[in-house]
């Protein structure tokens, strides 16, 4: 694990950093405290500190002042060095934003329980950030296909229509659904169903842009926001999504399975609706009229 060092005394430095290496950590040292800030604001900087109190430049609980003004970055655990034991002195520090203090001259045995401790706490953050994003995912995404369901792919749309709106852009939207799925559940079962939803996801994924975004709507229908796409490209993209489907069988546990889809496409451009129910509703019955008219086709929303 990566550890800073943050000392102006050369001996002491010298000191701290082979302790340190003797116990496995990757140490970097500094000799103020500027350096150190700018080695703990770092995208992958140390996460461990030993700062001097007293340094040239910033003192130690400036730099840690400064470093919890930080929010887009990993938590540090940063350790105070210091000579200092009065009361005072250690609420000073511990109110500047460290996390724990040692009183010089340091016993090594004292220094390395206490950035054992600081190991810890770091690991126990890491576990709930974790935890939080395996939550956050879960409360956004389709837990079958991984695709974004379909209360954040609406809401996005909603968003993304607004915003092109206020630009005078155009937003394209479809709305697919698989030609005959319900033969594929009742002939070869829903677990072979999953299969075919799961790999029409991926299709979806590689079939537009990383900007763009791709939903289950529901079901076996599938919702696709083409962000900055011009209403004549509309027709285009949406042939290319249904290619990419038709162009060759799912691969299943029980063999190869040919599947399309059909697609109701709406531009954004040529409409003067508002609401994102009006909008769905437009593409629904564009997707209907593919449907009846042969499917594994693509059906524009004309106003």
């Amino acid at each position: 694990m990566k550890i800073l060092i943050a000392e102006d005394d050369a001996m002491s430095r010298h000191l701290l950093l082979k302790t340190l290496e003797r116990e496995g950590y990757e140490v970097i040292s500094v000799d103020n405290g500027q350096s150190a800030l700018q080695q703990l604001s770092l995208p992958d900087g140390p996460r461990l500190a030993l700062l001097d109190w007293m340094m040239p430049e910033l003192d130690g609980p400036g730099v840690c002042t400064e470093v919890r003004k930080q929010h887009n970055r990993p938590y540090v655990h940063i350790v105070l060095v210091t000579s200092r034991k009065e009361k005072r002195d250690i609420v000073v520090g511990l109110e500047a934003g460290a996390d724990d203090y040692l009183t010089k001259p340091w016993d090594p045995a004292e220094l390395t329980a206490r950035l054992r401790v600081g190991q810890r706490i770091l690991l126990l953050e890491d576990r709930l950030v974790e935890a939080r994003e395996t939550m956050r995912f879960k409360a956004t995404h389709d837990p079958l296909t991984s695709l974004l369901n379909r209360g954040v792919i609406v809401d996005l749309l909603a968003r993304e229509l607004t915003r092109t709106r206020r630009e005078d852009g155009c937003t394209v939207m479809m709305l697919g659904d698989l030609d005959h799925f319900k033969v594929v559940n009742d002939g070869y079962g829903h677990v072979v169903g999953d299969e075919v939803l799961r790999e029409i996801a991926r299709r979806l994924l590689t079939s537009v842009r990383s900007y763009d975004f791709v939903g289950r709507y529901g079901g076996e229908e599938f919702l696709i926001v083409l962000n900055n796409c011009s209403s004549t490209e509309a027709i285009t993209r949406a042939e290319e999504v249904r290619s990419g489907i038709a162009s060759h069988p799912v691969q299943t546990t029980c063999g190869p399975l040919p599947i399309t889809m059909s697609l109701g496409v709406f531009a954004s451009r040529d409409w003067s609706l508002h609401l994102v129910e009006e909008i769905l509703a437009e593409a629904d019955s564009a997707l209907y009229r593919a449907k009846s008219e042969g499917r594994n086709c693509v059906r524009l929303a004309e106003p």
